[in-house]
């Protein structure tokens, strides 16, 4: 770093912040159990100083804990689905590696998102590999919020689109715990449960999610299964001086651990089988299965003062490793070992069975027959041991501080956050041969012959953050500052022993090295106590990566809306302009194509106009029934501004859309409530998008609309019975075409589950 850049760190360190929450005050101090609620739940959110989404000057949203029982939500996919502005790209229909997007941001394997869990930046290594390969486990989370505007600033680096945070289960102030049992469709059990408690001074919280499927698709000529096993656990331990102390501190820390085995693979469908049976999967996806663990330790270390200075240090660890063994090529004229295989992708498969057309001179009908399980040449379909260890680590520093000067009250904070995290590939291929429909390997290659290399990332980030409210305005000015270290070191793959990293096995490196300022401005103004309009502009960034002659992501992003809120109506229309200048395209194993993982290109400029609107309300139905009423909707037009050519994005002309991103966007939910029973039908429009940007033929997912319908009854305060059924009507339709063919969603499903509060 330039001493410019320390010494602006250096003043963000001494620079005053607000405090969370006033747990002096007298009037909180009636009892021991205030004060410690106090310190406790007055915790800093991505939202900022104890604020609720309406309160933010800009896009803002929450998914509460209420809001996930309705329909005792697993799936990450399906809670954000609530959440105007965000699209979902479907995989593997449970989402366990979900690709989510924010206003048009890319949306492949969530690597343009900000992710956190508890305010510490949860993907393998987020600035030097940001795919998510790991997404903690969504059935212990206890709520998720996200920003969009340009509060987000606060929460790079990935400020494009915005940032979401998962927070787990709370520490409960006193003993109390959880159990929860359910079994359904495909053999798919899960068991919940937690307890924690203690004293005024000490805390603390177990938990463990137990989650298995036998999956819903099933493999040509085997009984093998295609879902999954995850085991998670989660452990928290809280400490707390006197909240009457002059100086008040807490400290918090947390512990995680978990294991995933899931029979996932890459390779889709041809149109034509999907029609004839969408949840077939080929034989030669037999062996493709991920192994995945991950282990994060973190602290919270807050301080708070009489006088409202407040301190929070966050330190964190994640460690994930994973190995994703799946099929990767098919060399029709056969290989003699992995180090000689040379083929093509399945996605050149799929596309030439498709239309009709031969391919290294195999016809259509003949390349049908190997997806069918003809006999292949020797060593002619390679499956590749994806094996990757990522580390993710570093400490953060907020400092917040409230203070009044005259009719303006101020509430400042700035933070300051070092990072490092690497991702370490060491591949490896091997080859089989297909005979009489089954796999035959034919020969293991060596570690490192697909893909020998380290990607580091080292980063300082800082900001600074006021908000000023005066009379019925509010302002939010925001300033973000990102120093970013990349490097990338490549080691020969072709060699006897590939797996070497001395200098005789060198292939290349790179460096990159990244310093930009990211301003941001929210404003409020309230026209009277239910209505209030927002505005706000903030640049976007997202990190760049290795490859040569790729420019940095970036944009400008504005946005204008109204909130309205009356009793239990509540209504917000936000409208929204990203203007990109470069948009780029990130080639990885689960884009597919011919390009090599880790390459990235050009997109050029691109706008994306949108509209979100949410409504919700409650009707008094009489003889005690309530029915609560939501609807989602979403409305994005993102289109490229140029004409060029791709090796990505293909041949693009000005005014082709950006692949999946979707035009319309509908989520909606009714509920009936009286005493002990409570019912939820909710409906999603998943509009068809495209998946290239020429949208030809092959080239989109389709339409649909899914139901999902839940029942709970409460038997007394302590047990609860629930019932839910996802995909009511048992549609299955394309979701999505990458990496290789038509994919499925997840088709009807039903779960029976009890719940045991004590």
């Amino acid at each position: 770093m330039n001493n410019a850049s320390t010494g602006l760190l250096l003043a963000l360190l001494v620079f005053p912040v607000s405090t969370l929450a006033d747990c002096q005050d007298p009037a909180q101090q009636d009892s021991l159990e205030l004060g410690l609620e106090c310190a406790q739940l007055e915790v800093l959110t991505i939202f900022g100083t104890a604020l609720s989404s309406r309160d933010v000057a800009g896009g803002a949203s929450v998914v509460t804990p209420d809001d996930l029982e309705e329909f005792v939500t697993t799936d990450v996919v399906r809670a954000l689905r609530r959440v105007p502005g965000v699209s979902l790209q479907i995989e593997d229909g449970w989402a366990l590696r979900p690709n989510i997007s924010i206003r048009g941001s890319a949306s492949e394997r969530s690597s343009r998102v900000t992710l956190m869990e508890d305010n510490v930046l949860i993907a393998p290594a987020p600035y030097a590999a940001s795919s998510a390969y790991y997404f903690p486990t969504f059935g212990r989370i206890h709520s998720v919020e996200v920003l969009k505007g340009p509060s987000s600033i606060t929460q790079g680096p990935y400020t494009v689109g915005g940032a979401v945070n998962l927070t787990s289960t709370p520490v409960p102030q006193g003993n109390s715990g959880m159990l929860q049992g359910e079994y359904g469709s495909d053999n798919t059990w899960r068991v919940h449960g937690w307890y924690g408690g203690g004293g005024d001074k000490a805390r603390f919280l177990v938990e463990t999610h137990q989650w298995q499927s036998d999956g819903y698709q099933k493999i040509d000529r085997s009984k093998a299964n295609t879902g999954f096993d995850k085991q998670d656990y989660l452990g928290k331990l809280s400490f707390n001086s006197d909240p009457a102390a002059r100086v008040y501190q807490q400290l918090d820390i947390k512990l995680q651990h978990s294991k995933e085995d899931s029979q996932q693979t890459y390779l889709g469908l041809t149109d034509r089988d999907f029609d004839d049976d969408s949840l077939r999967r080929y034989g030669a996806s037999l062996y493709d299965e991920m192994h995945n663990k991950h282990d994060q330790v973190a602290f919270d270390w807050r301080l708070e003062t009489q006088n409202g200075l407040g301190l929070t240090i966050t330190g964190y660890d994640n460690k994930t490793r994973r190995a994703w063994y799946k099929t990767e090529r098919l060399d029709i004229d056969g290989s003699e070992n992995p180090q000689t295989f040379s083929g093509t992708s399945w996605s050149n498969v799929i596309a030439a069975v498709n239309t009709g057309n031969s391919l290294d001179g195999l016809t259509a009908d003949e390349l049908q027959a190997i997806l069918n399980g003809a006999d292949t040449a020797e060593g002619s379909i390679q499956v590749r041991n994806n094996s990757r260890e990522y580390y993710s680590r570093g400490i953060q520093m907020v400092f917040d501080y409230a203070l009044q000067s005259g009719s303006v009250s101020h509430s400042l904070q700035a933070g300051l956050r070092y990072h490092r995290d690497q991702e370490d590939r060491l591949q490896r291929n091997d080859t089989y041969q297909q005979l009489n429909g089954q796999l035959i390997l034919n020969e293991t290659g060596l570690e490192g012959n697909a893909g020998n290399r380290v990607q580091n990332a080292n980063a300082w980030a800082a900001y600074a953050y006021d908000r000023i409210e005066w009379s019925n305005w509010t302002l939010t000015p925001g300033l973000r500052y990102e120093n970013i270290d990349l490097s990338r070191t490549r080691w020969k793959t072709n060699s006897d022993d590939p797996a070497s990293r001395d200098p005789d096995n060198y292939r290349d490196s790179r460096e990159n090295k990244v310093d930009i300022w990211l301003p941001g401005m929210g404003a409020l103004y309230e026209f009277n106590a239910s209505t209030r309009l927002v505005a706000g502009i903030h640049k976007g960034f997202a990190v760049p990566t290795n490859a040569p002659g790729v420019d940095p992501e970036e944009s400008v992003n504005y946005e204008f809306g109204v909130r309205h809120e009356a009793g239990s109506l509540n209504v917000e229309a936000m409208f929204f302009f990203n203007d990109y200048s470069n948009l780029v395209g990130v080639c990885t194993n689960s884009s597919g194509g011919d390009c090599e993982p880790g390459d990235a290109f050009n997109g050029q400029g691109v706008h994306i106009p949108g509209i979100e609107l949410t409504f919700s309300t409650q009707f008094d139905l009489g003889a005690d029934w309530e029915m609560p009423l939501q609807l989602t909707y979403t409305w994005m037009n993102a289109e490229f501004q140029s004409d060029f050519d791709s090796e990505f994005f293909g041949e693009v002309q000005k005014g082709n859309p950006v692949p999946y991103v979707p035009e319309n966007q509908l989520w909606a939910s009714l509920g009936l409530e009286r005493g002990a029973w409570s019912f939820y039908l909710s409906a999603n429009y998943v509009e068809s998008v495209c998946t290239e940007a020429s949208c030809g033929e092959f080239e989109k997912t389709e339409a649909a609309t899914l139901f999902d319908l839940a029942a709970h009854y409460r038997i007394s305060d302590k047990w609860r019975l629930y019932a839910v059924a996802e995909n009511l009507a048992d549609k299955t339709y394309i979701a999505a075409r990458d990496p290789y063919g038509a994919r499925p969603n997840k088709p009807q499903t039903f779960m029976l589950g009890a719940r045991l509060d004590f």
